[in-house]
């Protein structure tokens, strides 16, 4: 499997029941005036909920799901207000005070508008992605975007000061996201982005209505949300998911990406084809040796334990773990992931803990919440194109065959 792409979410995200749906409510003023806050953002991040505050900083979002949430605040030149709240059976009732942002000196760096194009195409390729969806997505305010570009280190970082809004017509929502992070690493291939989403649904026909619920059902099938709501309610097997434990260690033939790439460019400045060759095949070697898939099956039992805070799972594992859907396929060569040849080419992600306590932490929405995966294979394909908002629930949940295609 070739082509691979690693993406480290760095992302919090609120957990959701299934119930009759509450009311939040309140009021934004300053810390400094005690006037109101008028036309501040107010949404459940990663969420569909939001709403803006009118002209005497009240807000009310109307018919949320049972759960908990983080709730958010954003006004330029205020500091963000973020909260943990629960929603239960009754109404909440939320006075905020803003304070006034301390303004902080970026480092400006000049770029000619030749140069904000190009990083703005590689920026849109890793953000929004290159599926069938990503092109019925478009950027509406790019200009707010600014980049820095470290071309030795082939290293991208984005930033913006307000909303990035995309209209994703493939699913048929507008995404409001504000950068909190983006880092591009052109030579470890590792895409490092968070930030805060609120989903807004678009207007459309009743038959494009039913194209984008077709759409989302289908991103959503296989999907890293369907796996992990599928773990804690034990239903892996009847969803399409197998687990496997997979073993690896660094390959110690192949140096380190920037020795690789450096030389690759050195040589081929030097127009010494030879030398430049041999560093490219070096290129291609995959990162890991003795790989070694276990075509036992692993269970949740293995894997899954509740943690003292309600709606919270932890997902542990002592190696690496290879996600399996086998309800759909995926052709695509990953030069560093290793399958045997009887294997099917299911939709196969291998996930690997990069910290020393080996343990993610997820929500009953499907959502890690704690605890930093590396993700390689089918899941590290996944960019804005294809994401849901947390409350999402599949036309029909528990039967994915029926209700979606699969190529």
């Amino acid at each position: 499997m070739r082509g691979c792409r690693l993406v480290l979410l760095c992302l919090l995200f609120p957990i959701m029941a299934w119930a009759q749906g509450q009311t939040i409510s309140g009021r934004v003023i300053r810390s400094d005036t005690k006037n109101p806050v008028p036309g501040a953002s107010v949404f459940l991040d990663n969420s569909s909920y939001g709403t803006v505050t009118n002209s005497e900083g009240i807000f009310t979002l109307s018919n949320v799901k049972p759960g908990q949430y983080t709730f958010i605040i954003t006004h330029i030149g205020l500091a963000d207000d973020r909260q943990t709240i629960l929603v239960s059976n009754e109404p909440i009732k939320l006075n905020v005070t803003m304070t006034p942002k301390a303004i902080v000196l970026r480092e400006v760096t000049i770029t000619t508008r030749a140069d904000w194009k190009k990083n703005f195409e590689m920026f849109k390729k890793e953000f929004i992605g290159t599926d069938a969806n990503a092109k019925y997505c478009e950027i509406m305010n790019p200009d707010i975007l600014d980049f820095t570009y470290y071309s030795t280190q082939k290293v991208l970082l984005a930033s913006a000061t307000n909303f990035l809004i995309v209209e994703n017509r493939a699913l048929g929502y507008r995404v409001k996201f504000l950068i909190d992070t983006f880092r591009m690493d052109g030579i470890s291939q590792i895409i490092i982005y968070g930030g805060k989403r609120l989903f807004e649904e678009l207007p459309g026909s009743k038959a494009e209505k039913k194209k984008w619920q077709t759409n989302r059902d289908s991103s959503y099938y296989g999907s890293e949300m369907h796996f992990f709501r599928s773990l804690y309610k034990d239903r892996l097997s009847e969803e399409g998911f197998v687990m496997h434990r997979y073993t690896r260690y660094i390959n110690p033939a192949r140096p380190p990406d920037n020795i690789i790439i450096r030389n690759i460019e050195k040589f081929s400045l030097l127009r010494r084809a030879d030398s430049a060759n041999k560093w490219i095949e070096i290129e291609r070697m995959s990162k890991y040796y003795h790989e070694q898939y276990y075509p036992e099956q692993s269970f949740v039992s293995q894997v899954l334990s509740k943690t003292p805070q309600p709606g919270i799972f932890a997902f542990t594992y002592p190696d690496c773990m290879c996600v399996q859907y086998t309800l759909r396929q995926d052709n695509t060569f990953y030069k560093d992931i290793y399958l045997p040849l009887n294997v099917p080419n299911y939709q196969t992600t291998i996930l690997s803990f990069m910290d020393k306590e080996r343990v993610c932490f997820f929500d009953m929405n499907g959502i890690i919440v704690g605890g930093a995966v590396l993700k390689e294979g089918t899941w590290s394909k996944s960019r804005l194109s294809q994401l849901l908002p947390v409350d999402y629930q599949p036309l029909a949940e528990d039967s994915p065959h029926k209700s979606v295609v699969f190529k």
